[in-house]
Parts: C-alpha cells; structure tokens; sequence
C-alpha cells in the first residue's frame, strides 16, 4: 500500500480531481488531498494556513507532492498577483520545512517559472495586464533576444513592479535549489508554462539549471498543470522501471515545436516519460506503446480556430498495452482521430486517452494514467473506465466541439445547456466503454468556457 498526500495547484478539476481519479485506478493507493474548499479558485488564494494545519495533521504518509506556490503564494496564480514581500512567502516555506523534517516524508516538489503570456488578457495576470501584457511580452522578449531593455510605452512603475514580482518568484526558486541540495525535497521540478523562445523566463529557467548542475533529481520542464500527476507516478513507480516506446503517426514532424512550448514534440514526449521514473525504449522492447497524434505542419489551436490537417491514415491499434496522446490541435481532440478510433470493435491492451490543452498536460496526465494502472497489483478497472469517460467527455466532445459552438452563441453558463449539447457524444462515448448506466453532471467550476467539472 503505498500512502501519498497531494497539494495541489488549485481547486481546478485537472488540479485536484484528475490526480484522484488516476490513483483510484490502483486499490493498493491511499490518496490524500486537502479539503477542497481550502484550495484557491480564479479569484480566491488557497488558504495557506488550513493547508499547513492539515500537513500537520497527516500520518503515515510515504510520499508527498506539493506545489510550492500554493504554500508560498496561495496558488499558482497568486504567485503572479500576490504583493507579499520575499521574506514573508520564505518565511511560510520555512514553515512547512519544518513540518516535513519532523515528519520525515519523502517531498516531491514543483514549482512555477512565472510566465509571460502574449496578449492583453489579465484574468489571471494583474489589474495591468489588460493595457500593458502584449508590451511587457515584448520587452521581455527583445531583451533576452538583444539585450535592449527598451520599454515600449510601459509605465514605469507598472514595469518596476512586474520586474519586482519576476525576483522576488525567482529568489524563492533559487532557495529551493538550496533545500535540494540540504536533502529535504527528493525531486524539485521548476515548470515553464506558457513558453516562447526567448523572454525573461526563458533566461531564468537558464540560470536556475546552471545552479543545479550536478544536483540528483532536478528538473526544468516544459508544462505545469500535470506535473503533479507525473511526480505522483515517479513516486509510487520508484521500484518498478516500466519502458515506453514513443510511436509517432507522423514521425518526420517530431522536431516541431507545440504551442505555448519551447521545446521539440519528441524532447516533451521524453522528458515527460523521464519525470515519470520511465524509460524511452522501441517498440520491439517495451512494456508500453505510446501513440501520439501529432502535427505536420503546426499544431492546431481549437480556441482560436486554427486548424492543422486531420488525421488522415489508417488507424491500426498496437497489440502491445498502448495508451494515447492526441496533440494535432491545442485545446481538444483531433475528429477525425477520435471517430476513426471509435470505429475500431476491440480495445484490446487500451491504457487510456488524453487530448487536453498543451502538449505537456496532455503527454504527462496520459503518461501517469497508464503507467498507474498497469502497474498496479491490485487494478480498479471500473474507476479507469470513470477516468477514460472523463477524458473523452471533456477532451473530445467539450474542448473540440462544444465550447467553441456554445461561446459563438453568446450562450450563458449553464449545465443545462451544456447538458443538451453533450448528451449525444455522452450516448457514444458510454456505449463505447460500456457504461450506459452512469449518468454524468456537468458544470463550470471557474465560472468561464476554459474548463469543465465532470462528476460520475
């Protein structure tokens, strides 16, 4: 039996219930997470000292997975908001480090290199962002580009305090370098979200792999909502070395870059399986097969109506255990794939689907579902099954084929509508994998298209 605490992001259905659900899949793992509603939202920081309450309270766990930015900031996108000062978001990690010596678990940590995004949207940014985030994008991008610290119009203060924000997250990350190396994090992941090929994150991701050179167990990744998935699975696979061989439908395109990454599609499919505590291997001597939709030319992005050409070939299943990345398009499922799949009778060796937003979060939540369930000594196929329904629901009929149609007619927020939208791909998708008598509830969690909640 393996014990694992889980400290999410946010309060997210990708943050807090998908890890749930992919353990649910291994009898043989008790999950623990924190109360929901002491997690942040959109508009709400977590509660930090519940959470460090609620650390203090667990017994007998083997492994922890924690973001740091939820016990430093109060969440992910608090970290790019929050006014607190250096000493006060250190003084609440030093907190916790406390915790955890006395407790001796074993940490599995992430933490965020603060993105720079390219638009003038501040839903998630500050008040600023909505006159300035397009010119910040710039600024940050020429200067590690050029070195030309030209401002573009922007504010001074508004700049002062964006670049104050940027130092003080990246002072804390430096600190956290400083924790691996004295022993008390087992695995520290800095996460890259949102990438371009050059900007102020970019140069700080650079500087905080010099300082980690030749420390055990660090990585700078491309990606951040399913890093914690991928932490989990390293830390319940840490005895058992399971081999993925990566099968690409368009092999010669593999060196292209995704969107919102920095990196080639085949360097994101081998990092991942790397954090995982997997190994890369072919296809003749492997105990996994990871077929992976990709792009030829440049991957689609639903939200923004671009589209890459659909899958075209024949679909032919391995006959080793297989599981799926579809990543043509950004933000939802490839049709024609989905349908060609759904067109094939068996699925026979089927260890799961996944199709959601980035390159990384889909090839990091596919990678922790089929490494946990076909690990597992003690399988629970109806709670895999409740996952793959999820994923299809929310990654195939939702983000490529709902949302987009219910936002282009003004329609409101309501599960009612959504309902009626999805009922027929509900009727596929539960057929398909046998479950006609589960009737699922939806809603929107974050009060916003971007995502759903999908409770069985």
């Amino acid at each position: 039996m393996y014990n694992v605490a889980v400290i999410p992001i946010d309060n997210r259905p990708v943050c807090y219930d998908l890890i749930k659900q992919t353990a649910l899949s291994d009898k043989n793992i008790n999950l623990s997470l924190p109360p929901k509603d002491l997690l942040g939202g959109l508009t709400k920081n977590s509660d930090i000292n519940g959470i460090i309450k609620w650390i203090e309270s667990l017994e007998n766990v083997d492994f922890l997975i924690v973001s740091l930015d939820t016990i430093a900031y109060g969440g992910l996108i608090p970290s790019r908001r929050s006014t607190d000062s250096f000493d006060i978001v250190k003084s609440r990690i030093d907190k916790f480090v406390q915790i955890i010596k006395e407790k001796n678990i074993k940490v599995f940590a992430f933490s965020s290199i603060m993105r720079i995004s390219n638009n003038n949207v501040n839903e998630e940014e500050k008040e600023y962002w909505s006159l300035y985030g397009e010119k910040i994008f710039k600024y940050s991008y020429e200067y590690h580009k050029t070195g030309n610290k030209t401002s573009n119009d922007i504010p001074s203060w508004v700049l002062s305090d964006y670049l104050n924000t940027r130092n003080r997250n990246f002072n804390l990350n430096k600190y956290y370098i400083e924790l691996k190396k004295q022993g008390i994090l087992d695995t520290l992941v800095f996460s890259k979200d949102d990438c371009a090929k050059f900007g102020l994150n970019v140069m700080e991701a650079q500087e905080l792999k010099k300082l980690s050179y030749n420390i055990d167990n660090i990585f700078i990744k491309t990606g951040a909502d399913e890093i914690p998935l991928v932490l989990f699975t390293r830390a319940v696979n840490s005895n058992k070395k399971i081999k993925i061989a990566p099968v690409y439908l368009n092999p010669d395109s593999i060196n292209k870059i995704s969107k919102y990454e920095d990196i080639s599609v085949k360097e994101s499919v081998e990092a991942q399986i790397e954090l995982a505590g997997a190994f890369v291997s072919d296809e003749n001597n492997t105990d996994l097969i990871l077929l992976i939709n990709n792009f030829k030319n440049e991957q689609g992005e639903l939200v923004m109506n671009m589209y890459e050409p659909l899958f075209e070939g024949d679909l032919i299943l391995p006959d080793k255990p297989y599981f799926i990345a579809d990543i043509l398009n950004a933000n939802g499922a490839d049709n024609n794939f989905v349908n060609k799949l759904f067109k094939i009778g068996d699925w026979k060796n089927f260890l799961g689907y996944a199709a959601w937003n980035t390159t990384g979060n889909t090839l990091g939540s596919a990678i922790s579902c089929a490494m946990t369930y076909f690990r597992a000594k003690n399988p629970n196929k109806n709670e895999f099954i409740k996952l793959q329904i999820i994923r299809f629901l929310d990654d195939w009929a939702y983000q490529a084929n709902i949302r987009g149609k219910i936002r282009e007619k003004r329609e409101n927020l309501s599960p009612d509508i959504l309902k009626s939208n999805i009922k027929p791909f509900e009727t596929e998708i539960l057929k398909k994998l046998k479950s006609e008598n589960i009737n699922p509830f939806y809603s929107f969690p974050w009060n916003r298209f971007f995502e759903i909640e999908i409770n069985l």
